[in-house]
């Protein structure tokens, strides 16, 4: 249950209680070995005050997704892509960095593959669904261009955190933003090299 603010504080204590408990069994394990009776104990409610909130742990989790998602896609949402993508990765990261825990493990193991690419998904919907360049490419070429940034810049998020988050933040940004924008203006450019040579 998305909170807006004004249900009755019982109600709000409830679910962030129920929330909390799941973050931190989140950080502890993967998903597939956390249970509602585990999550119950440690929020300190019983299952049927769950199950009046949320079908099953997977609602919960969708939830937590559309909560990540809609938090990060307010903060981009006046950036044009490709134009942009240096900002956007930025924003990316500096968002990330104020997440906690349950956030990087969603972020990087693969026990929640699923559940990030529908983050991934709305995200990229989001910021290149209004992009003119990226809507006259082919759908080969979309694919090929989204899978390059959004997997370079993870595999960046995801080396910084293995090694510890020992790089300064802005260092792992600007070499993250080299390598994506030199392959996404190169190949932006030569599209329009093409368009000019026909």
């Amino acid at each position: 249950m998305i909170l807006t603010g004004k249900e009755d504080l019982r109600v709000i204590k409830t679910i962030e209680g129920i929330k909390g408990a799941f973050e931190s069994l989140i950080c502890e394990k993967n998903y597939e070995k956390i249970t509602v009776k585990e999550l119950c104990d440690l929020a300190r409610i019983n299952k049927k005050t769950f199950y009046h909130y949320y079908e099953s742990l997977d609602d919960l989790l969708a939830e937590m997704q559309a909560e990540l998602s809609a938090s990060y896609i307010e903060r981009i949402k006046d950036f044009s892509l490709p134009e942009d993508l240096d900002k956007v990765n930025r924003v990316f990261f500096l968002y990330s960095a104020e997440q906690g825990l349950a956030y990087e493990k969603i972020t990087c193991s693969n026990a929640y593959h699923s559940i990030r690419d529908k983050m991934i998904t709305k995200v990229t919907d989001t910021g290149w669904g209004k992009s003119k360049k990226y809507q006259k490419l082919s759908d080969f070429e979309k694919h090929l261009l989204l899978e390059f940034v959004n997997q370079s810049v993870l595999t960046a998020y995801r080396q910084w955190i293995e090694d510890g988050k020992q790089m300064p933040i802005e260092e792992v940004i600007d070499t993250t933003n080299r390598i994506v924008l030199g392959g996404v203006n190169g190949f932006f450019s030569e599209k329009s090299l093409e368009k000019d040579i026909i």
